[in-house]
């Protein structure tokens, strides 16, 4: 039987996956792999993104599970620029099948992880020492939905402009400010 917290991070998780696939649902293939959708990055290095970010909380709560420190993740978490840089540089010319493939496969992994989790081990900040006092349940919200749901905006910007264009006959798009890739939660990068 589920709890509370493993519902409210489930809803999120469905929640931000829905909005994100509507966003990009009307885009032809052309639009997920073109460059500069959002900085430098098409629709599909987001995803891939995404999933690799995911991926890093299934592998740590295997970790955790096992009373492991996740170091790796931690590692990510305390430089998410360079990790960002190393993933994008290892997944350049993806299948776009496959992308969305792996996308939904980790999403299934990580749910079905957090079900492994109790109430205690999610909310209890002073759970796990390495986590330097935040719930574990704050770090899974930061490296799944709440990132996620920092593209969405730019991400639905992209497509409107995108299908706008279509229907004008343009064929070049305007890249769209950065989002703010270290921390999701201050959403665009504002600076200059």
């Amino acid at each position: 039987m589920t709890n509370n917290i493993i519902e409210q991070l489930l809803d999120e998780l469905d929640n931000s996956r829905e909005s994100l696939l509507m966003a990009i649902e009307p885009l032809p293939d052309e639009a997920l792999l073109k460059k500069q959708a959002v900085a430098e990055w098409s629709v599909a290095d987001v995803l891939i993104n995404l999933t690799a970010w995911e991926a890093e909380i299934v592998t740590a709560l295997m970790q955790i599970d096992k009373n492991k420190r996740p170091d790796r993740l931690l590692a990510t978490l305390n430089n998410p620029q360079a990790y960002d840089n190393l993933r994008f540089e290892e997944t350049q010319n993806r299948d776009l099948d496959q992308v969305f493939l792996d996308l939904q496969q980790v999403r299934i992994q990580v749910e079905e992880w957090l079900l492994e989790f109790s109430e205690r081990d999610l909310k209890n900040p002073k759970r796990f020492k390495w986590s330097e006092g935040k719930p574990l349940s704050e770090i899974i919200a930061a490296a799944t939905f709440k990132r996620e749901k920092a593209f969405i905006p730019q991400l639905t910007i992209y497509a409107q402009d995108w299908l706008e264009r279509e229907e004008d006959g343009a064929s070049s798009i305007i890249p769209l400010a950065a989002v703010n890739l270290t921390n999701p939660d201050r959403g665009h990068d504002t600076t200059d």
